[in-house]
């Protein structure tokens, strides 16, 4: 299995020309250095992905680089004893497209490092609808769980529940166990949330409230857009109960007080997806691939496109047209 002198990449650049992206042809040597080289099968599209892709967000911190920050695929060539050609392995987060060639290119090359075998019971097109969103999702119910969170505390409200985090968030959850109430500003949608495991769904009214401390509505949730509905949130938390915050959709601001911490006793779990410890990575991608395993991931994958597609694909998330997730495939 060899790599070709030249292969299509998206490629983004910020120089004297402007800030600008679109498709390329590079070769290997063009790609920053690693260990492994991967004929990449799939990627996905994320917010973070539109943002870099149209410069409306300071995401890269090097130019220029190949885009998005999933991909999934067979090794072509290793110099790393562990992992040999074939293997399929994955990779989500760890500075691609921010400070390394990320994974909409034919072909990637990659720090060994960081590298996941794809684990059993995951296909790598499977492992791509999760991506980073679901990797974020399983991550903070990780985090919840390790600070005593469980069914019996109540509902965990999802905000942002049409999104990709938001809705493998909710797939994750009911089938870990736990009653799922889905946060959305899209009524239109709400037989999709109920279809992928919502038990309720409520418009953004419910986190309206502006009070310290109101009456228990949740046992805890995972919350992705930030600003008054995460403050409104912690306030209806039950004592003891964890919100993890994940997103910043709405605002990055958090217009609280600390009254839900010092009176319930509820915690603000941040979760970091990008920069997470290796060990941590693995544990949450063996959880992903068993007792966690979504089980409507072909309902909550809407759309699929080819690297041609990714700027109409940017512009359309970033206007809040997007449900679930963006499969990235390849040829």
């Amino acid at each position: 299995m060899g790599v070709p002198a030249s292969f299509t990449a998206f490629r983004i650049h910020n120089d004297d020309a402007g800030y600008r992206s679109g498709l390329e042809q590079l070769s290997i040597d063009d790609l920053s250095p690693g260990e492994i080289v991967v004929k990449v099968a799939f990627s996905s599209v994320n917010f973070k992905d539109a943002l870099a892709g149209t410069g409306k967000g300071r995401i890269l911190r090097e130019f220029p680089l190949v885009g998005g920050i999933d991909l999934a695929g067979h090794v072509v060539s290793s110099a790393d004893p562990r992992f040999r050609e074939g293997d399929e392995v994955l990779v989500t987060g760890s500075g691609l497209s921010e400070t390394r060639d990320g994974g909409y290119s034919a072909y990637a090359r990659i720090e060994s490092k960081w590298a996941i075998p794809l684990p059993m019971g995951l296909s790598l097109r499977e492992s791509m609808i999760l991506g980073t969103a679901g990797f974020t999702a399983a991550l903070a119910l990780l985090r919840m769980e390790e600070n005593r969170q469980s069914p019996a505390l109540g509902p965990l409200a999802v905000t942002g529940a049409t999104g990709g985090v938001g809705s493998l968030a909710i797939d994750i959850f009911s089938r870990a166990g736990y009653t799922v109430h889905a946060i959305t500003g899209k009524a239109e949608h709400a037989g999709y949330l109920q279809s992928i495991g919502a038990a309720e769904v409520h418009g953004r009214e419910v986190l309206s409230t502006t009070r310290p401390l109101e009456s228990v509505r949740f046992g805890g949730g995972l919350d992705n857009v930030g600003g008054p509905m995460l403050a409104s949130l912690l306030a209806q938390t039950r004592p003891y109960g964890n919100v993890a915050s994940a997103g910043l959709a709405a605002s990055a601001q958090l217009p609280a007080t600390v009254m839900p911490h010092i009176i319930r006793g509820v915690s603000l779990l941040g979760v970091a997806s990008a920069g997470t410890a290796r060990d941590l990575r693995d544990q949450v991608w063996r959880r992903l691939a068993s007792d966690w395993k979504p089980r409507h991931l072909d309902r909550i994958c809407t759309r699929e496109t080819t690297l041609e597609g990714l700027s109409q694909v940017f512009e359309d998330m970033l206007a809040g047209g997007s449900l679930g997730r963006t499969l990235v495939t390849f040829p």
